[in-house]
């Protein structure tokens, strides 16, 4: 039987598990319970709301519906630990860290994406009451939220791969300090102080702060995450492989560069398609504009497009600048903009939940 109230876990109170507490409340998510989980215990405030937060623990699952693990940049997150302790005790947990997106057993969703090709709307697949994991044979209980860079860019992406196709992809991301952390963004905001104060040109031996490999305030650098395969970044192999399990389709032949710039919060990608069939591109922003999730900002000669400081706490994405290749057939760039913790992290997995509770 369907629930009026849900008991929630939050797991982590870093800026993701800050932005799911917000995300929570302002889409009047039907919570009954909630717990919020970390490493040690204490008191928060989120926009005036205090939260008491427990130290997390196996029993700490016990009667939740819904675990929503924030995630840890560049290292193994809690749900390696603690996911299955949460199925175990009826949790359906949803996970923004990157330990299962690949796991061919846990699906990698966006809601605005694959929900529908997905076991979501299976009805033999959908919770009910209390033991939400219980009933699925495919999800085993735990569903993966996709790299931040990965989820704005697939939203774009769709409408137009199911109306024309796409066979390659070329992206270039302008990823905020946010995406690394907290600790990320002090260190930008003691870069930019100390240069303001003192005229520093190369900080890092000044920082108290380094949090990333480069000095990120003034400058930008193309290095988020560790270079492994092919000397791109795991970051980089992350758009490849997610949006191949995303959009169901790992022929489309992807190429990344993932960079890091003096942003507080918002991702923008540069993205060049080529498509299967030609689509002008006034048709691309009538089909853009009218997909769920995406708002198009295309007007240049009124200087209007999607910028970071624009999107910084709303739940779409943004695209502009969308005009065709003057040189190569059917070839398409976007500019696609989006808050990395909130569509990037928080509120699609809180999408997710809602979707979960239909």
């Amino acid at each position: 039987m369907k629930k009026s109230k849900y008991n929630i876990a939050v797991v982590g109170v870093g800026v993701v598990g800050i932005e799911m507490l917000r995300v929570l409340r302002q889409r009047n998510f039907p919570v009954g319970n909630l717990r919020v989980l970390a490493r040690s215990a204490r008191d928060i405030e989120v926009d005036g709301q205090k939260y008491k937060v427990e130290a997390i623990t196996p029993e700490g699952f016990e009667g939740v519906d819904i675990a929503l693990f924030a995630g840890t940049e560049g290292e193994k997150g809690a749900a390696v630990t603690y996911a299955q302790e949460a199925v175990k005790r009826g949790a359906v947990v949803i996970d923004n860290g990157a330990d299962f997106r690949m796991d061919p057993k846990v699906p990698l969703v966006v809601p605005e994406v694959n929900y529908i090709r997905n076991w979501l709307l299976e009805k033999k697949h959908r919770p009910e009451g209390r033991g939400l994991a219980s009933n699925s044979q495919s999800h085993k209980g735990i569903i993966a939220n996709p790299n931040c860079s990965t989820i704005q860019m697939v939203v774009a992406l769709q409408p137009i791969h199911k109306k024309v196709g796409i066979k390659r992809v070329i992206v270039t991301t302008l990823q905020a300090s946010s995406g690394a952390g907290k600790q990320a963004v002090e260190q930008l905001k003691e870069e930019i102080n100390l240069i303001a104060a003192q005229g520093f040109n190369d900080l890092h031996a000044h920082l108290e702060n380094k949090a990333m490999p480069q000095q990120l305030g003034y400058n930008v650098f193309p290095h988020i995450g560790s270079f492994v395969e092919c000397d791109y970044t795991n970051e980089e192999w992350k758009l490849v492989k997610e949006t191949h399990k995303i959009m169901h389709d790992d022929k489309i032949k992807i190429s990344a560069t993932t960079v890091r710039v003096p942003v507080r919060t918002g991702h923008s990608e540069s993205v060049y398609i080529e498509t299967k069939k030609p689509i002008a591109p006034d048709k691309v922003r009538e089909l853009l504009a009218k997909s769920p999730g995406i708002i198009v900002i295309d007007d240049p000669k009124k200087n209007l497009y999607p910028m970071p400081k624009d999107v910084e706490g709303k739940d779409e994405t943004f695209v502009g600048r969308i005009r065709c290749d003057c040189f190569v057939k059917n070839g398409l760039w976007l500019w696609v903009v989006a808050d990395n913790l909130r569509k990037g992290a928080a509120t699609n997995a809180v999408q997710i939940a809602e979707c979960l509770i239909k």
